[in-house]
């Protein structure tokens, strides 16, 4: 079986890392290998800008020392920038990478990324969190 592969937004990926939310779930499965996680320069640029912001500039390390050495993590670069998301540019990155690396999802509270949902062309699963977690429960 293929492993799920998924780009994690910056806001999820806040949330995923305090034990008591229910987005901790995320890190779990990551720990667990049971998905691969797929970052770009400028999405682990972003990570740590927002990590140190809201939690510390030693939780953002932490966090990138994880990403960047954990085996199911796969460093890739958009081939293709689509520039899909007009409302909020900066998203970009995150669709790009997940289009252009054939991502099975983009997972997201971001409401910016509803355009996909009418979109035939590319095509991108975008999920929330909740949504993700249903991949893996039967």
């Amino acid at each position: 079986m293929n492993r799920i592969r998924a780009v994690i937004d910056t806001n999820v990926l806040i949330k995923s890392i305090n034990r008591t939310n229910f987005e901790f779930f995320i890190y779990e499965y990551f720990q667990k290998e049971q998905f691969e996680w797929l970052v770009s320069t400028s999405i682990l640029d972003e990570y740590e800008e927002k990590l140190t912001d809201f939690y510390s500039q030693k939780t953002a390390y932490l966090v990138l020392e994880i990403l960047c050495t954990a085996h199911n993590v796969s460093f890739k670069e958009p081939h293709y920038r689509w520039n899909l998301i007009n409302i909020d540019p900066d998203d970009n990155k995150f669709a790009d990478l997940a289009i252009s690396s054939n991502a099975d999802a983009l997972v997201t509270f971001d409401r910016h990324f509803d355009i996909f949902k009418e979109m035939e062309f590319p095509r991108l699963s975008v999920l929330k969190p909740l949504e993700f977690q249903k991949i893996f429960t039967p």
